[in-house]
């Protein structure tokens, strides 16, 4: 029974050995697949794969160019995320009319979206599809929503804790209501006082998730307030050090930090995505806890694969696999040669092409 890599399901049987285009490995043959093995064959760009009959009267869906191109998830997730959008938009206004947000207003907003976190897909792609220049605060926070809820997982947490932890990510911001709209929408670099007062922000963002849900999700009020926290002192409100930090504050801040690089803004123009990883890779040596953002990098780089690549030496390649440790040197081809890039070190990635 040969399928299209989207109408693949859980449990489902491999019929046979799967490779990518270019001759490597993926699966073996036999293998029942969960979503992480569905997820490493969007992430190799495996289009088809034959399983196992399922002996069901199921028909399989018939692929066209256009639901190629066009991921059969995004009709379906498009209308959650923007409802999540227009729903973090309604909290802002709450609680900057009335000091706090309501528990089932959140769970409305943020919920629907939170069912098509279960299928782990390429979130690199996910996130540019789904991008908008509007709304930049909004957006913003239902990103690191997102993206926390998929850290949270690879970091080991339960389906449970991953799920409070993405309402965490989502109301990290919720302080920014109480700032003046001059200043969060100022089109221009803030001043030093400017950007005092933007920092009250956490203190602000504890105190309205606190009054909101009391002692039902402390995690979530100190979230809030620590994610602007570094481990080396440099942040704020406190200047607080390591361990001193709140394990899902510093999953916040690798996210927060992610999200906001790669979006366009008004007065800042958003960042190439291999240059934000190797930024926070940078700054996981001092700032950003290490083991946190080292496992955040090594669950996106496999979202390249399949990427064109521009190398500082003008050629262009394409990303073949990645590399376990040296995130930042995968395997390239350059039309009919490979190119290591942990073993040619002269090497360098300028750019990805989405």
């Amino acid at each position: 029974m040969r399928l299209h890599i989207s109408d693949l399901k859980e449990g489902d049987i491999l019929l046979r050995d799967t490779f990518n285009g270019y001759g490597l490995h993926v699966l073996s043959k036999g293998t029942i697949l969960q979503q992480k093995d569905i997820a490493k064959l969007f992430q190799h760009q495996v289009d088809y794969v034959d399983i196992e009959d399922r002996r069901t009267t199921e028909q399989p869906v018939h692929r066209t160019l256009e639901t190629s191109v066009h991921p059969k998830w995004l009709p379906n997730v498009r209308p959650d995320y923007e409802n999540a959008v227009k729903g973090f938009q309604d909290l802002f206004m709450k609680a900057t009319n009335d000091g706090i947000v309501n528990q089932d207003e959140v769970a409305a907003a943020f919920q629907p979206l939170l069912k098509n976190f279960q299928m782990e897909r390429d979130v690199v792609s996910m996130l540019l599809l789904l991008n908008t220049a509007d709304d930049y605060t909004y957006q913003h926070s239902v990103q690191v929503g997102m993206l926390s809820y998929y850290l949270a997982s690879w970091l080991g947490y339960t389906e449970l804790e991953a799920l409070e932890i993405s309402k965490a990510g989502y109301l990290h911001d919720i302080g920014k209501s109480r700032i003046p709209s001059s200043i969060l929408n100022k089109p221009a670099k803030l001043t030093d006082q400017e950007f005092e007062e933007v920092k009250k922000h956490t203190l602000y963002g504890h105190e309205i998730i606190h009054q909101s849900f009391k002692d039902q999700s402390e995690m979530m009020a100190i979230s809030a307030l620590q994610h602007h926290e570094r481990n080396d002192g440099s942040g704020y409100p406190h200047g607080l050090h390591g361990d001193e930090i709140h394990p899902v504050a510093k999953m916040i801040a690798v996210v927060d930090i992610y999200s906001a690089m790669i979006s366009e803004r008004v007065y800042k123009k958003k960042r190439d995505l291999f240059f934000v990883l190797k930024e926070l890779y940078k700054m996981s040596f001092n700032e950003l806890d290490a083991h946190t953002t080292h496992t955040f990098i090594k669950h996106m780089i496999p979202n390249f694969i399949g990427k064109k690549a521009v190398l500082e030496s003008g050629e262009v390649g394409t990303i073949v696999m990645t590399h376990p440790t040296e995130f930042f040197r995968p395997l390239v081809q350059l039309e009919d040669r490979f190119i290591d890039l942990t073993v040619d070190r002269e090497y360098e990635i300028k750019e990805i092409i989405f």
